[in-house]
């Protein structure tokens, strides 16, 4: 049985938190890339703010992990028990326009039941996902995915699929804070330059779909319930192509770098952000 998911949701969640802070605080898996995510998104704070920043995260990490399976394990009628849609009519609004709606998200909240809550209420998702190195993990999570309604695009295949998955009127779910490496763009988070994948800039501006940032954060209490709320990326084309992508790219991280600023410890900080640099700098 998967962990928490038979117990009681008061117990199942402490236990998810209490991994989580073995992991950071006694095992310290990534703890030193965490601390040091933290002081360069946030110079002003003290150490002692940014490790309660810290162990808030590995907390929340190992809840949120807990709360995914108990939740998407029982179907598309407790995601939407458990969801509250901000900007949703909007949304829907823009998807019956017929050219699709690529809706970007980050590691921040819970973005499992967030993409979730969006075809739980019966509207076509298809969300770009990228292997994972534990096969095991990955096929638990595919079976959740897909119990709610969630079609998987691979990352090799997002360009392609993700362009007709939009010519069929469907949202496009994409994760836009990963380190992209080489094949990313330089662009700002917290002020520091970060390679960022072009990819849904390109398709918004290729397919002439819209493109909204949907955040999904927990509320406070029991049970554990998730305001997700969704704003759209007003941006204006120049109407030349690269420039469009870097300017697009940079307005939606910066929109995403807003929300995490409103809920720091309810980001996975453990991410690598900023490891590849730009030209010059060396990795970091």
């Amino acid at each position: 049985m998967a962990v928490g998911v038979g117990m009681p949701e008061r117990w199942a969640f402490a236990l998810g938190a209490a991994l989580g802070w073995v992991g950071g605080s006694v095992l310290r898996i990534r703890r030193a890339d965490v601390d040091r995510n933290l002081e360069l998104a946030f110079p002003e704070e003290g150490p002692v703010r940014r490790r309660r920043m810290a162990r808030a995260s590995y907390a929340h990490l190992g809840r949120e992990a807990v709360s995914t399976l108990r939740v998407s394990s029982r179907g598309p009628e407790e995601v939407v028990a458990r969801t509250v849609m901000v900007g949703f009519d909007a949304f829907r609004s823009a998807l019956a326009e017929g050219k699709g709606v690529i809706l970007l998200t980050g590691h921040l909240g819970n973005w499992e039941v967030g993409g979730a809550a969006f075809s739980a209420r019966g509207l076509p998702v298809d969300a770009v996902a990228k292997g994972m190195a534990n096969p095991r993990f990955e096929a638990v999570l595919s079976a959740l995915r897909s119990r709610v309604g969630v079609r998987l695009i691979d990352l090799a295949d997002a360009t392609h699929e993700g362009l007709r998955s939009l010519r069929e009127g469907h949202v496009l779910g994409l994760i836009a804070d990963q380190n992209a490496r080489d094949q990313g763009i330089f662009v700002p988070f917290f002020g520091t330059e970060a390679a960022t994948f072009r990819g849904p800039a390109l398709l918004a501006l290729r397919s002439g779909a819209p493109i909204f940032l949907g955040v999904s954060l927990r509320e406070p209490g029991l049970p554990a319930r998730y305001r997700v709320t969704i704003r759209r990326i007003v941006f204006a084309p120049s109407g030349d192509l690269e420039t469009d992508v870097r300017a697009l790219t940079a307005t939606h991280t910066a929109a995403l770098e807003r929300a995490i600023r409103a809920a720091p410890e309810q980001y996975l900080w453990q991410h690598r952000r900023w490891k590849t640099r730009p030209p010059g700098e060396g990795d970091g």
